[in-house]
């Protein structure tokens, strides 16, 4: 009983924690804002990508052959392209986003989807062990934050209150916990489901940070801003390998 409720609790701080460090965000003017977002989506590449290679794949594999892992991986990362196509995984930082066009149901539905799967992430990693539990609600609450950013500039666009924004986003940080819940009870049933989940969660962290955080990154020019880019990218996996 105490593992389930450290994966509902580390599933609620991955999912609040970064709408939390959003909020903020948001507090400060425009300008600083534009040069703090980067800052963010680098640390949340560097996050997912260490603790997705250096943490979950190692423990999916400790428990199934490669080919297995392997093979889950793969029909993960087209299952999130998939999800992308219906609008329900795609990643948006401001409000003038091309894929949700500034429609609100579809920010809010995919945004409680996203937060479900990750609560369902946080869990599995908990089972598997409280560190790696850690390691992965750290790491969605550094890409939940560019992500609330733009979802609540997103609502605040379409005229709803700052107050009303933010509430709309905690009910949708909510569903984190209910995809720890639906987490526990499934593998507590079919605990053999466990590893090639933690493949699968793999795969989202690495579609997540390959193919929708690095390519905003790569907009611009190549200047100082890149080797900022770089060291923080470097300073999200640091921080899952010491973990």
């Amino acid at each position: 009983m105490s593992t389930y409720l450290i994966a509902l609790g580390l599933s609620l701080v991955g999912g609040l924690g970064g709408l939390l460090v959003a909020s903020g965000v948001l507090l400060v003017n425009d300008s600083a804002r534009a040069r703090l977002v980067p800052w963010l989506v680098s640390y949340a590449v560097g996050a997912l990508l260490g603790v997705s290679t250096l943490a979950i794949l190692p423990s999916a594999l400790e428990q199934l052959p490669a080919t297995r892992v392997l093979g889950t991986l793969l029909i993960g990362i087209l299952l999130f392209f998939f999800l992308e196509k219906l609008v329900l995984w795609r990643h948006c930082h401001t409000h003038d986003c091309e894929v949700h066009d500034g429609s609100v149901l579809p920010v809010l539905v995919g945004d409680a989807f996203h937060n479900f799967v990750d609560g369902a992430v946080i869990a599995a990693a908990v089972l598997t062990s409280v560190p790696l539990g850690i390691s992965t609600a750290l790491a969605v609450a550094a890409h939940e934050i560019p992500q609330e950013v733009g979802d609540v500039a997103i609502l605040l666009h379409a005229g709803y209150s700052r107050r009303r924004a933010l509430l709309l986003n905690v009910l949708s940080a909510g569903a984190s916990g209910l995809g720890a819940i639906a987490a526990c009870v499934s593998f507590d049933l079919v605990p053999r489901l466990l590893p090639y989940f933690l493949a699968l969660a793999a795969a989202s962290f690495l579609y997540v940070a390959m193919a929708d955080l690095i390519p905003g990154l790569h907009r611009g020019r190549t200047d100082a801003s890149s080797m900022r880019q770089i060291l923080l990218i470097g300073a999200g996996i640091a921080s899952m390998m010491v973990l």
